[in-house]
C-alpha cells in the first residue's frame, strides 16, 4: 500500500489538473513551477547557475561529492513546462544519493522553439562538458518524463553524431512514445492523477512541428537501434499511465542486450522520486537508483 506521505504528489496533480483546463501558457508554467513543493530541501547540497554554452543550467553539489562526476539531468514537463528551478531538488537527492555533481539545464521548450531544439540543446551541454574536461565515462543522462525522453535521445543523437557515449542512462518515468499507442494510457487512467491522454496530446501539439515527427526515433525513442547503447536504469510508477512506455524501452533495451533494470514501484504516480525527502518509496527508488549508477561511474 502507498505510504501516507507519498500521496502528497497524487493530491497535487489532482489539485492541477483541476485548475488546468482553459488555462493560458504562461499561467501553466507558473503552475507546473510547483512541482518542487514535493520534493524536501535536500541537506548538505550548494546550488551554482551557470551558462553552459549558452543553455542556461543550475549545478547541484553535493558535499564532498565527486567533482569529476556529473549526471546531466533533463527536467520533464512535456517539453512544455518545468525549468531547472522546479527540478534542482530533485536532482540535488540524486547527486547527493550519488556522489556526484547534478547539472540541470534549461533546454528551449516548446512551443516557442519546436522539435529538435531540445535534443540539440542536450547535445550541445555533452560538448560544453567535454570542453570542461569531463570525460564521457564519468557522465550519466538522467531524466524525468519528458527528460527521461532526452535522457535516452540524446546519446542516440550523440551516437548517430559520431560523438562519445555517456557511461549510463537513467530514466525516470520517460515519455518516450509520440504515438500514444501504450495500453495503460487507457488502462491506468483511473490511476493516474495527472498524465492523460488529452493533456499529452496538448503537449505533442506544441512539440512537434507534424505528424512526421511522431515516427522521428529521436522524437519517439521507442522506434529506435539500441545497438551499443549505455547500460540504462528505469524507474517508474505502477499507477501511471506511461508505464508501458517504460515496459517497451526496456523490452528494446533488453533485445539488444544492453544491461537494463525496470524498476516498477506499485502504487506511484508519474515522478513519484518527486518526493524524494519525503515518502519512503521515492527515497528507496532514489537509493537503489544510486547503487546501480556509483560503479557506472567509477565510483565505489
Amino acid at each position: 500500500m502507498a505510504s501516507t506521505q507519498s500521496l502528497f504528489l497524487r493530491d497535487l496533480y489532482t489539485e492541477w489538473l483541476g485548475r488546468m483546463d482553459g488555462m493560458d501558457l504562461p499561467t501553466m508554467r507558473d503552475l507546473f513551477e510547483e512541482w518542487h513543493l514535493a520534493t524536501i530541501e535536500p541537506s548538505g547540497v550548494t546550488y551554482e547557475e551557470v551558462d553552459a554554452a549558452g543553455v542556461p543550467a543550475v549545478w547541484a553539489d553535493p558535499v564532498d561529492g565527486a567533482s569529476d562526476r556529473v549526471l546531466v539531468f533533463t527536467h520533464g514537463g512535456g517539453f512544455v513546462v518545468g525549468s531547472r528551478h522546479s527540478h534542482r531538488k530533485l536532482a540535488g537527492h540524486l547527486a547527493k544519493a550519488v556522489g556526484a555533481r547534478a547539472l540541470v539545464i534549461d533546454y528551449r521548450r516548446a512551443p516557442e522553439h519546436r522539435f529538435p531544439a531540445q535534443i540539440d540543446d542536450a547535445v550541445t551541454v555533452h560538448g560544453w562538458l567535454l570542453d570542461q574536461g569531463f570525460t564521457p565515462e564519468h557522465i550519466a543522462t538522467v531524466g524525468d518524463s519528458a527528460g527521461g525522453n532526452l535522457a535516452v535521445s540524446t546519446p542516440l543523437k550523440l551516437a548517430a553524431l559520431g560523438k562519445p557515449l555517456p557511461a549510463a542512462v537513467v530514466a525516470l518515468s520517460p515519455w518516450l512514445d509520440m504515438e500514444l499507442s501504450g495500453e495503460t494510457l487507457d488502462t491506468n487512467d483511473g490511476t493516474d492523477a495527472l498524465v492523460k491522454r488529452a493533456v499529452l496530446q496538448g503537449m505533442i501539439d506544441g512539440f512537434l512541428s507534424g505528424p512526421e515527427d511522431a515516427t522521428d526515433p529521436f522524437a519517439n525513442p521507442l522506434l529506435a537501434d539500441y545497438t551499443g547503447f549505455p547500460p540504462v536504469y528505469i524507474s517508474v510508477g505502477g499507477h501511471e499511465t506511461l508505464l508501458d512506455d517504460a515496459r517497451r524501452l526496456a523490452e528494446l533495451t533488453e533485445k539488444a542486450e544492453i544491461e537494463t533494470v525496470l524498476d516498477v514501484v506499485p502504487e506511484q504516480q508519474h515522478v513519484f522520486h518527486f518526493c524524494a525527502g519525503r515518502a519512503p518509496e521515492a527515497d528507496d527508488a532514489i537509493a537503489r537508483i544510486a547503487a546501480w549508477l556509483r560503479p557506472k561511474l567509477g565510483l565505489s
